[in-house]
């Protein structure tokens, strides 16, 4: 009978991985805690032993050892506004947190950390922050829509290593990845005037987040100062709602930047009922290059954000800064493009 299955119920032992993989037992536990030390060819040998036997490293022995869990969180913090949908319903239908956490994993699983998600709004933050304290996570891959948030500053007081995902609102040593959102909303602007459009308008997103102000300051940057805004919330219904009163009091715009694609996706439902055709009437541009920019109809023109690429140099930063206690903060800026398709 093999390792593998077990003699008289037994589980595989690291002693019989080494036995297998001709090394000793020292040198598989290293092998087991990621040691630096081991020679490559050696550690392939002991992972094949591994597969071979069917041994299952004791996950709390090996905690105590390295003092890691092996795990960091996802930490997705909303704040509380009075008109918001369900703030669970945005996570598990805006396409931007599927395309981080994909991106996110993919990253950690060569480094065999695994990803647990945890949502939180204000009322959750004291047990998101105790959760934190007490070792469940070796980091944090941080998501803050709101300057006001006091979480970024909470966490880093915690000691805990952490990678936010944008710039943070104000002074904080914290490593953190973003994408240029002004010159992303500068792109769209210069696209619209060059197709002739002479009545531009925007909807914003909420402007206590970093990402809605800095694309309608990008905008207005090349459109001017004064072209029209409504506020909307990253969301489809948010996005419809503003477009009727941004129509309601400019029915001549005929070219409409909107700083999210599930928002543009609402705002072209808007300008249907009104009877304007998209690009003819109106030139329509998003936000983004997500899913919710092909589901369009017509195909959204978009700013493109790569959120994978930025998920996963989010997840490497912060294994390094697991590795590396004391490591300098980092900030890395990823540069978007425009995606040009049918509404512009």
């Amino acid at each position: 009978m093999s390792a593998k299955s077990g003699r008289g119920g037994h589980h595989p032992t690291m002693d019989q991985v080494a036995a297998a993989a001709g090394v000793s037992r020292a040198t598989v536990s290293r092998v087991i805690n990621n040691a630096a030390s081991v020679a490559p060819g050696i550690r392939d040998a002991v992972q094949r032993a591994i597969t071979q036997t069917g041994y299952v490293p004791n996950v709390a022995a090996r905690s105590l050892v390295t003092r890691r869990s092996d795990s960091v969180a996802l930490v997705i913090s909303e704040p509380d506004r009075p008109d918001d949908h369900s703030f669970l319903n945005r996570i598990f239908t805006d396409p931007y947190f599927g395309r981080v956490t994909a991106g996110a994993t993919g990253a950690l699983r060569p480094h065999d950390v695994h990803l647990v998600v945890v949502p939180t709004d204000a009322d959750d933050h004291h047990q998101v922050v105790r959760y934190l304290r007490q070792g469940h996570v070796d980091g944090v891959l941080l998501i803050s829509s709101s300057e006001h948030d006091p979480l970024p500053a909470q966490v880093h007081a915690l000691g805990i290593p952490a990678v936010l995902a944008s710039r943070p609102s104000g002074p904080l040593p914290v490593s953190y990845v973003d994408v240029d959102q002004r010159h992303g909303a500068r792109l769209a602007a210069e696209h619209l005037l060059a197709r002739g459009c002479g009545s531009l308008a925007t909807i914003s997103g909420p402007l206590d987040i970093p990402a809605g102000a800095d694309r309608l300051d990008g905008f207005r940057a090349v459109a001017g100062a004064q072209v029209p805004a409504e506020i909307g919330d990253f969301t489809r219904v948010g996005g419809e709602t503003a477009a009727h009163r941004l129509l309601d009091q400019h029915p001549g715009l005929d070219g409409l930047f909107v700083a999210s694609d599930l928002m543009a996706e609402g705002a072209l439902r808007a300008l249907q009922d009104r009877g304007r055709r998209v690009p003819d009437d109106v030139a329509v541009i998003g936000f983004d290059d997500s899913s919710a920019a092909l589901e369009c109809r017509p195909p959204l023109t978009t700013v493109r954000q790569p959120v994978e690429e930025m998920a996963a140099e989010m997840a490497q930063l912060l294994i390094a800064h697991i590795h590396t206690p004391g490591r300098s903060p980092r900030s890395v800026i990823f540069q978007p493009t425009l995606v040009i398709r049918d509404s512009a």
